[in-house]
């Protein structure tokens, strides 16, 4: 998952300043695939603008932590090619980003919402670079706030959950749009873990992307004191102080709540007949290089999502964290750890139905 970095990390020493470099260390470690942001509300508004972007938090390392200025196109287009140049497929998502004009609250209805992805979508294939796209995820997490604020208009929670009348309606027909234009395009929405996922709500997927992590199972974060601090360092220190802790005094019970996790989707998918792909994942969802926090647990917890994922067969792409790439140091140096967790994804054999 190179979301949002892949554009707008890239002054000096933010991961991403020069694309070749960065997808040949992917390569290296074995990766196959990637999943950015393709911002197509920006592109469905003025491909070639320069846009002005305000951050989505200061404490983490995904994307800028302050403004930015980013212009999508050419960009994507250059960075797909240098994909494919490789081999590599890209799948494309959105995190609606907010420029300075909130340009995404122009949003307002389903057949908008796949009116914009049908613009990013044209100027892919005129290109000739269509065969390099996997899928698209029409909105990350949806439809929680944060990511979807055109569709969560209610001024106070709770917000309208993904299985209400309105939200299924909403996704049908932002498919139906692209469908249209592109068929055969696999098309998701990749969903928040918590949401009741019911087999026959899903029909209309073409797979299903579910976001999975230890964090959030069994009140893990209510005893780290983490509570998604996106300005306030508060959070960070409070994992600091008791992040690795927590999880040290008790592992095979939150293993254990990381493997029933993993065992529930794979059952939604054997109900449902959808396959799965997971690209965020596994161990805790907030981390960085910062003093006092080590990745040894990280990828100790990475590495049993991304193998248990693995044995069950239902899963089509699995990455082995959301924290896999160049940005996060601590993580990304240590090569043959990646390499040994790509080889058992390659080596997962998908069932057949």
């Amino acid at each position: 998952m190179w979301d949002f970095s892949w554009l707008e990390r890239r002054w000096p020493g933010a991961g991403y300043e020069d694309w070749a470099v960065a997808l040949d260390e992917l390569q290296e470690r074995g990766y196959d695939a990637v999943r950015i942001d393709a911002y197509p509300h920006l592109v469905a508004a003025d491909p070639e603008k320069t846009w002005e972007l305000l951050p989505e938090w200061s404490v983490q390392d995904w994307g800028a932590p302050a403004r930015a200025r980013v212009r999508v196109m050419p960009a994507l287009l250059e960075f797909i090619a240098a994909c494919g140049s490789r081999g590599i497929k890209v799948g494309l998502s959105c995190w609606f980003r907010q420029d300075v004009d909130n340009t995404r609250l122009s949003i307002i209805s389903g057949m908008r919402h796949g009116e914009i992805w049908v613009k990013t979508l044209d100027l892919i294939r005129r290109a000739g670079l269509f065969q390099h796209i996997v899928w698209v995820d029409l909105c990350n997490e949806w439809p929680i706030k944060v990511w979807a604020p055109f569709f969560q208009t209610r001024p106070e929670p709770p917000e309208d959950p993904w299985d209400s009348p309105r939200c299924l309606a909403w996704m049908r027909d932002a498919m139906a749009v692209i469908r249209a234009a592109h068929p055969g395009l696999p098309l998701t929405f990749s969903l928040w873990p918590g949401q009741t996922w019911k087999p026959g709500d899903l029909g209309f997927f073409d797979f299903l992307e579910p976001h999975i992590w230890m964090a959030l199972e069994r009140n893990y974060y209510k005893e780290v004191g983490y509570n998604y601090e996106r300005f306030d360092p508060k959070g960070y220190e409070n994992v600091v102080l008791n992040a690795e802790r927590v999880y040290r005094e008790r592992p095979e019970y939150w293993q254990a709540g990381l493997i029933e996790s993993i065992d529930f989707y794979a059952d939604i998918s054997r109900r449902s007949g959808l396959a799965l792909a997971t690209t965020e994942c596994w161990g805790i969802v907030d981390y960085k290089d910062w003093p006092l926090l080590g990745w040894g647990w990280v990828k100790d917890l990475c590495a049993l999502g991304t193998e248990k994922a693995a044995e069950h067969r239902r899963w089509a792409a699995i990455a082995t964290s959301n924290f896999c790439g160049p940005q996060f140091r601590g993580m990304w140096r240590d090569v043959a750890w990646h390499q040994r967790l790509t080889r058992i994804i390659k080596s997962s054999v998908l069932n057949s139905d």
